[in-house]
């Protein structure tokens, strides 16, 4: 699978899972990780990196926001554990 193909499974991953959940609830990078990734072993862990990508590019999107300690927080300044929830 191309690395494109990886982003949009990451992506629709988050927007699914977001979808089954309650209208506040989150998520954590590494559901959509596990969602996407075919195996049984540690494998997801490789993309955790790219599911953080795939929520940055949600919430340029405007679909998503990626908060800490339950606040919105820049793409790029979210380091350490993320959740992301849909965009209010």
């Amino acid at each position: 699978m191309s690395d494109r193909q990886t982003d949009r499974r990451l992506e629709r991953a988050i927007l699914d899972l977001l979808d089954r959940r309650a209208p506040t609830s989150t998520i954590c990078p590494s559901d959509a990780a596990r969602a996407v990734y075919d195996g049984d072993d540690d494998g997801w862990r490789a993309l955790m990196e790219p599911a953080r990508r795939a929520a940055g590019r949600l919430v340029a999107a405007g679909r998503v926001e990626i908060t800490r300690s339950g606040r919105p927080v820049d793409p790029a300044e979210a380091h350490g554990p993320i959740r992301i929830r849909r965009a209010h």
